[in-house]
């Protein structure tokens, strides 16, 4: 059913002949087979916060899995310089480094790389790097909307390479035992799940329009995003804040909590229903900068925020969706970016609880609980791991480019895009200030045209997801 699923709404789209007759016929799909010695070259196409994540896992398999990081690539130069020298004091290599994610695609000596970038680049990235041969380990959330995100499956699929989404806590260890003792029926018959992203976050203030920075190649930046002035506001990760580039932090950390939710859940599916509301609060929308700006402090991303101040973001600081499936089964999801409580036994202000017949479990990090009925201790509960292995994904990735089958990816293209899809969901809801019917066989909303518009967006050429892959 699911494959038939699957065949219909790639047939709807109008691409199934492309999507299932590419793969395994073409040239670049016989390149993509590489041995258990061979070297995998691989790129970093964004290397700035996130980015400088990437550089490290792949630094720390250059021995064990041969693999070398032969190119950086960003659109602002100024990083150059910086990211290198990580690579050199790790492995002795100097890399190569570009600001044209394109010219990274044209080197034919590059098996696979890593889409870093902010989020409006995802897709476009992915299918470029498809198009080109290459495999590609993009970033969370998988896409931008949800129609780029089907065409990223396409892509993978007709070109026959392997793509994996970085929701890396399909790797952890003591995560995938929670996930197969919820499936095992451990707390019963499981109905519904809560997802949770609490992160405090003070205000990323506003600034005028002005010149980009000489280093920033700033066409190449905003790529498939309407053009627009640049503002240092809406750069280097305010750029979340934004719904031109980003999806807020419903979009940012929830895609983490929201893909164990629906893995916990086993949902392969769209949801039927989604109903989001929320706002931005604790900010004073009337301050003016710079004359009463409260000093800047530096945070996560390299930008500054301004307590209380003024700010101009677009997307929600404080969020809640409902999620309903088919049979009924729930899927809440809360951001709080302002001062909050947390849940769980433990406390949790990012991850996931889980309710079934017979009781409910919590998953933190990566650890886990079970508790049975309504007793305080649990019964059943991971065991300690002092450190999270954060290459443990990357790991997967590359034993996955090596054993030629999407099956071995421990979040295959598809996999990522049902769980990005949530967020993007939930956003829609919450512009539209509605609850919404999905019909997820055809990725339409049930006789709402004004939904389906946001399903995509119109993109700047030459910045142009294609209707054809």
């Amino acid at each position: 059913m699911t494959k038939r699923r699957e065949f219909l709404k790639k047939s709807t789209l109008g691409t199934a002949g492309l999507a299932l007759g590419g793969v395994g016929t073409s040239a670049k799909s016989y390149k993509s087979i590489i041995g258990s010695n061979e070297r995998i070259h691989h790129a970093v196409i964004g290397i700035r916060n996130q980015g400088s994540v990437h550089i490290n896992n792949w630094n720390d398999l250059y021995e064990s899995h041969n693999v070398r990081l032969k190119t950086l690539c960003d659109a602002d130069e100024s990083l150059f310089a910086s990211r290198s020298k990580m690579v050199f004091d790790k492995t002795g290599d100097n890399p190569m480094t570009e600001w044209d994610m394109r010219k990274v695609f044209d080197d034919k000596e590059i098996d696979s790389v890593s889409i870093v970038t902010p989020n409006h680049w995802h897709a476009l990235a992915t299918i470029w790097a498809c198009q080109a041969g290459k495999h590609v380990y993009v970033e969370k959330p998988a896409s931008h909307n949800i129609w780029e995100g089907r065409k990223m499956i396409e892509a993978a699929r007709k070109y026959n390479l392997r793509v994996q989404v970085g929701l890396n806590n399909r790797s952890y260890s003591n995560v995938r035992e929670a996930i197969k003792f919820l499936h095992d029926g451990g707390i019963g018959e499981l109905y519904m799940a809560r997802a949770l992203c609490f992160k405090a976050r003070d205000s990323y203030g506003w600034a005028k329009d002005s010149e980009p920075p000489v280093t920033l190649h700033y066409d190449q930046w905003l790529g498939p995003a309407p053009w627009r002035p640049y503002n240092e506001k809406r750069g280097h990760y305010s750029w979340h804040w934004f719904w031109s580039t980003g999806n807020g932090d419903t979009g940012n950390t929830g895609p983490h909590q929201l893909d164990i939710a629906r893995w916990g859940l086993n949902k392969n599916e769209h949801p039927v229903t989604v109903y989001s509301k929320g706002g931005i609060y604790g900010f004073n929308q009337d301050r003016q900068m710079p004359e009463d700006r409260t000093p800047g402090k530096m945070v996560y991303g390299e930008v500054e925020t301004y307590g209380h101040d003024k700010s101009f973001q677009e997307t929600p600081n404080t969020q809640t969706a409902l999620f309903q499936y088919h049979d009924g089964t729930m899927l809440e999801f809360e951001a709080r970016g302002r001062y909050t409580n947390h849940e769980g036994s433990t406390g949790q202000g990012v991850g996931n609880l889980f309710y079934g017949s017979e009781g409910w479990l919590e998953i933190y990090g990566n650890n886990w609980n079970a508790f049975r009925g309504r007793e305080k201790q649990p019964f059943a509960s991971s065991k300690p791991i002092e450190a999270r292995q954060t290459v443990d994904h990357p790991k997967n990735f590359i034993d996955a480019i090596r054993s030629g089958s999407n099956a071995s990816l421990n979040c295959d293209i598809r996999e990522g895009f049902y769980s990005s899809s949530l967020p993007l969901l939930a956003n829609i809801s919450y512009r539209l200030k509605r609850e919404l019917n999905f019909m997820g066989d055809y990725e339409k909303f049930l006789n709402d045209p004004e939904a389906d518009i946001m399903l995509t967006r119109r993109y700047r050429e030459p910045y142009v997801v294609p209707d054809e892959v």
